[in-house]
């Protein structure tokens, strides 16, 4: 389910994947079921994309690695969490635009 830039990452090695990365990090919690996670995959596969090298995009299945999503408090999927030097800089809930998750990369990078 992820394109070429996307990555997945899981409750295992999500410090290793997403908290110690030098770069901004964006992590989709989604589930198989959820109809707008798969409505916001191609969008996530975009940025992606257009982020490779300056920043990293995972994708946690919320099914298969609960401890996670439980962690950071996520309530409801969709929900895109931005990470910069292992915290928590912005987060999205719902089907977020190309241009908003583009503009939490961006906001993470300069900070």
């Amino acid at each position: 389910m992820a394109g070429t830039n996307t990555l997945e990452t899981t409750d295992a090695n999500f410090e290793s994947d997403v908290l110690k990365s030098d770069v901004p990090v964006l992590v989709d919690f989604w589930a198989v079921w959820c109809g707008p996670c798969r409505a916001l995959s191609p969008i996530i596969d975009e940025v992606a994309d257009a982020n490779a090298g300056k920043a990293k995009v995972y994708k946690v299945n919320t099914d298969e690695n609960p401890n996670t999503p439980s962690q950071y408090g996520v309530r409801g999927i969709p929900t895109v969490i931005v990470f910069k030097n292992g915290q928590v800089v912005d987060q999205s809930v719902g089907v977020a635009s190309k241009a908003q998750l583009q503009e939490m990369i961006d906001k993470a990078a300069a900070a």
